[in-house]
């Protein structure tokens, strides 16, 4: 047979058989969708930041050098005095410059004390309004602001906010609160991502976001022409003696990216994952369509061996037609991705963050990955059926459609599925033993994959006993219709394992982090009861600020009110080790706020004079013992020689590992504008009156919408909350794998029904109606499913187990099976089976019976 023969042949069996295709091609399609998707919206993402990035930023940008890109933890940025910018104007190469006040520590609320800021965790900016913004925004409405009662804000919070000219907006910052009118609206000329901004004159915002007339938070300098953005950044940097960071307009730009960079990679990745999860399933999807179309055609391949096809010509026909599938499934499949990113982008806008499809941005790499990984995983999916296509010999031409089972190879199969299943579950054990989380994260990483292929390899075996045992329970109370569904999921184990295998992979990762989820919240739960001894806890957006602090303290009905600073120092033990750790800045009645047992000391004694705590860890790590003293340097302080008064256990979930000090002697070694905003708070009601208290303390900072006063079932609920999102937001990807696994169902009932015509037809022939017909194919595509859900949630839940284990390292020591939800998805697999039978089932009805009987 010649190349040119193989091909015609490989083309005419695809389109023969191009409706049994098209679920495999989907399967792939959806996988390089997500792939090419996930591509096309991080990089346009990218795009949008670095056009953002660049238009904002001037040639040379000056800024104090302890300043952060996140903002200052003291509530007020860190400035430089104006007399520098008098020098900077001065510098050879400058063709101007101008000082700048920036903050992101600030809330904005509108007259109905509604947060203006934005609901996708974007920052609010205020600042004073420069020459330099001219360069990504136009003032479209009134003017810029010219007095203390004036502000501009920019028309997208505008117009999510329905903020009008004349409105009165109140700004709250660390230095207090003020008001000011809106007399002007600013458009910005690139996508804005999702950041609310705030304009005064450059007085208002030096007094009350800075704190203090005549600084600046940073210096914008523009070049002179034909000097370059280097040359400048050389002149101004010899022109100024002070700790000051000097950046050129590429390296404010590089900065920026690097700071949003990193939560990039975190999406990109994690979506990119589960993609790779749907093309795992995927790759089941397309071994059993060709494994069933190669023994359907099993007299066909015999007839073409015996007119003189070579074993090597039938495998490659069957990897051409594998080569189509990829080929077609992949090229849809990248224009699906792309139309999937315009769609996340208006997901993301509708949420907040407004990413322009103006930006859109699809790179020559996207589409050639895409198609790559496509074929590749098709290809390498219809290897193995391909082969076996190979071996059928001439004499299966006279014999009936199908291949004998290769005894000798399900043995073989059943061993190594057995071995890599026990090394998974000893590697899973082993993690269980660990004496730290990091040692035994990697061997349950190993189990994970060992157990997950070697419940894949072991299938076919699992499915011979697991679904009579689920048919039993299930299907005895249909009757025959019943046995003939049992008989009929039971036929070929390979194929139901491979299919089960499918559904298993989703329903599995679903187990475990429902598992880890809840025992989580479990462990915090049952923590936060054990360990806070307050009745409330009260948190802030990036901190709480000294007004809403001193209104916590004067509210009645209240004990006493704990305040909590953490304080960044670096720390030199007596043997000479140094590190870089944070304090936990508090006063006195945090040790009964918060309950900590202690290994050596009294905890108590951590918040006297000159005194602190440390965890026992970092004890037994720098051979530390209570009496002995580390030297201190605080950041933005002096340096200190404190006691170690006590050792505390780091057998907790909450403050493991924390330092002690006193908040007295914070404020001995830091001054009193240098000290961070206090992290968090806590209040103690007096006793029988905590009701009182409660509406107090909410009632104390009603007027700072982002200030949280939460009592233990609120706390608890949040956690709850919180670790419900991230979850729903896995599922929600996970679904993708879930979806595809349906495909594989749909597929192998599809395939199996026509394999089964002529049986069909007979048995419709000997009185079963159409109805008893398509029950029976439901009921096997149910069991087949339950088979899936089965098998992928035990599995799941040993994981789940297994990394409870681990976070019980790290304080988290209960472990929750959540069983509503486990019994949830059982139940659903169910009536994921019943849709998945759908379709073939009607069609199996609709089979005229004569037809059928004379099928070969």
């Amino acid at each position: 047979m010649s190349a040119n023969t193989v091909m015609k042949t490989s083309l005419r069996n695809f389109f023969a058989h191009k409706g049994r295709m098209a679920l495999s091609a989907v399967a792939v399609l959806l996988s390089v969708a997500f792939v090419c998707g996930t591509l096309v919206f991080t990089d346009t993402m990218n795009t949008t930041f670095d056009k953002l990035f660049a238009a904002t930023s001037s040639d040379v940008t000056i800024s104090p050098k302890a300043a952060r890109s996140e903002g200052s933890d003291t509530g007020r940025p860190e400035s430089m005095p104006a007399s520098t910018l008098t020098q900077v104007k001065r510098a050879d190469g400058v063709k101007s410059a101008e000082g700048a006040v920036s903050s992101m520590n600030v809330t904005v609320v509108n007259a109905d004390n509604k947060n203006m800021g934005s609901e996708n965790g974007g920052p609010t900016i205020a600042g004073n309004w420069t020459r330099n913004d001219l360069r990504s925004m136009d003032i479209t409405s009134g003017h810029a602001p010219r007095g203390p009662t004036e502000v501009m804000v920019d028309s997208d919070t505008a117009d999510k906010h329905h903020l009008k000219m004349g409105d009165e907006l109140r700004t709250i910052a660390a230095t207090g609160d003020f008001r000011a009118k809106i007399v002007g609206i600013a458009s910005f000329k690139v996508t804005n991502p999702g950041a609310a901004v705030v304009y005064f004159d450059t007085a208002t915002a030096q007094r009350e976001l800075i704190g203090q007339s005549g600084r600046f938070t940073q210096i914008n300098v523009a070049a002179a022409t034909g000097v370059s953005d280097t040359v400048l950044k050389k002149n101004v940097a010899a022109s100024l003696d002070g700790p000051y960071k000097f950046q050129t307009q590429k390296e404010t730009a590089d900065a920026n990216r690097k700071d949003v960079g990193s939560f990039m990679d975190v999406i990109k990745y994690a979506m990119l994952g589960f993609a790779g999860i749907a093309f795992l399933v995927g790759i089941f999807l397309i071994i059993n369509t060709f494994s069933m179309l190669v023994a359907q055609r099993t007299r066909e391949i015999g007839l073409m061996r015996a007119i003189g096809s070579s074993r090597k010509q039938v495998n490659r026909s069957v990897l051409v037609e594998a080569l189509l599938l990829g080929v077609f499934g992949s090229i849809v499949g990248v224009g699906a991705g792309v139309g999937l990113a315009v769609g996340l982008m208006k997901m993301m806008s509708a949420a907040g963050m407004d990413l322009s499809t103006d930006d859109l941005t699809v790179k020559w790499t996207t589409p050639v990955v895409g198609l790559l990984l496509g074929i590749v995983v098709t290809v390498f999916a219809a290897y193995v059926p391909a082969r076996r296509a190979g071996k059928v010999s001439p004499m299966a031409a006279l014999r009936d459609a199908g291949t004998p089972a290769d005894v000798k190879a399900g043995v073989v199969r059943a061993l190594i599925g057995l071995v890599l299943t026990g090394g998974g579950g000893f590697a899973l054990y082993t993690a269980t033993q660990a004496a730290k989380a990091s040692e035994g994260s990697l061997w349950l990483g190993v189990g994970i994959v060992a157990t997950l292929i070697g419940f894949v390899v072991i299938g076919p075996l699992l499915a011979g006993a697991v679904v009579r045992v689920i048919s039993a329970v299930l299907l005895r109370m249909f009757g025959s219709v019943g046995r003939m569904a049992e008989r009929n999921a039971l036929r070929n184990p390979r194929r139901t394992g491979a299919t089960g295998a499918a559904l298993m992979i989703g329903l599995a990762l679903v187990a475990c982090l429902s598992v880890v989820g809840s025992s989580m919240v479990a462990s915090a739960t049952s923590e936060l009861d054990k360990s806070v001894g307050a009745d409330f806890i009260v948190e802030g957006q990036n901190g709480l600020k000294p007004q809403a602090a001193e209104a916590l303290k004067k509210a009645p009905y209240v004990s006493h009110v704990t305040e909590v600073k953490y304080v960044k120092t670096k720390l030199t033990t007596p043997g000479g080790t140094k590190e870089d750790e944070q304090l936990v800045a508090a006063t006195p009645t945090y040790a009964q706020d918060l309950r900590r047992e202690t290994t050596a000391g009294e905890l108590s004694a951590a918040y006297g004079k000159n005194a602190m705590s440390v965890g026992s860890e970092f004890a037994k790590k720098n051979h530390l013992e209570v009496g002995d003293t580390m030297n201190v340097a605080f950041e933005r302080g002096r340096t200190a020689d404190l006691k170690i008064a006590a050792i505390t256990s780091d057998d907790t979930t909450f403050d493991k590992g924390a330092m002690y000090i006193g908040l007295a002697t914070a404020k001995q070694y830091v001054p009193a504008g240098q000290l961070p905003l206090n992290g968090m708070m806590f209040a103690k009601a007096d006793s029988g009156k905590a009701d009182q208290a409660y509406k107090a303390l909410k009632a104390s900072v009603a007027s700072d919408p982002t200030v949280h006063v939460k009592d233990q079932t609120d706390y608890k609920q949040t956690l709850k909350d919180q670790i419900g999102q991230l979850l729903n937001m896995i599922y929600g990807l996970l679904a993708l794998a879930i979806i595809v696994a349906v495909l594989g169902v749909v597929n192998t009932l599809a395939l199996s029904v026509v394999e089964r015509t002529r049986e069909i037809g007979l048995m419709r022939a000997i009185g079963l109606s159409r109805r008893q017909l398509r029950r029976m194919i439901r009921l096997e595509s149910v069991v087949i499913a339950l088979f899936g859900a089965l098998i992928g949630l035990g599995l799941g839940m040993g994981w789940g187990a297994t990394a409870q284990k681990l976070l019980a390292l790290e304080g988290l020591n209960v472990l929750e099976i959540p069983w509503p939800t486990i019994m949830g998805v059982f139940i659903g697999s169910a009536f994921v089976g019943l849709f998945a039978a759908l379709v073939p089932a009607f069609r199996a009805g609709r089979m005229n019976v004569l037809n059928a009987i004379a099928t070969e």
